[in-house]
């Protein structure tokens, strides 16, 4: 399988993760042992928007086009960036709490426990990761 069919895969894959995380954590209603604010949440969802439609611009833009630039390569892979960082700090409500007043995890119908959440987004990281070093090896 070429470098090219795989970036597209975990274009998909990554657009998911961006949807999925707001379907599930939308209305306050996900699981973990911390609230994630909406704020948080709203930068994954607009900076993964924005990835995604950046990204495939680049991709799908041939390369003597004024979209196929390189700035819009590493505009896209900043904000996938964001996206991942972003993520990462959408896993940290699973993080066990300690005292007398803490509080219990919460589950949900989706998954029992955080298995979910560091699927999508460790692998949003590998993804990223991917994209990153597709892009400097010229292989997109």
């Amino acid at each position: 399988m070429s470098t090219e069919v795989i970036v597209y895969i975990l274009t998909a894959l990554a657009a998911l993760v961006v949807v999925l995380t707001r379907v599930r954590l939308g209305g306050g209603r996900g699981a973990g042992r911390h609230h994630i604010g909406h704020g948080l949440l709203g930068l994954h969802t607009g900076a993964g928007v924005l990835a995604l439609v950046v990204w495939l611009v680049f991709l799908l833009s041939p390369d003597d086009a004024v979209t196929g630039d390189a700035l819009v390569g590493i505009v896209a892979l900043g904000l996938w960036w964001i996206v991942v960082v972003v993520g990462l700090m959408v896993l940290l409500r699973w993080l066990p709490t300690r005292g007398r007043h803490a509080s219990t995890g919460i589950e949900d119908s989706w998954s029992e426990g955080p298995g979910l959440s560091i699927l999508a987004h460790v692998g949003m990281l590998v993804g990223v990761s991917v994209f990153t070093w597709a892009y400097l090896t010229s292989a997109v």
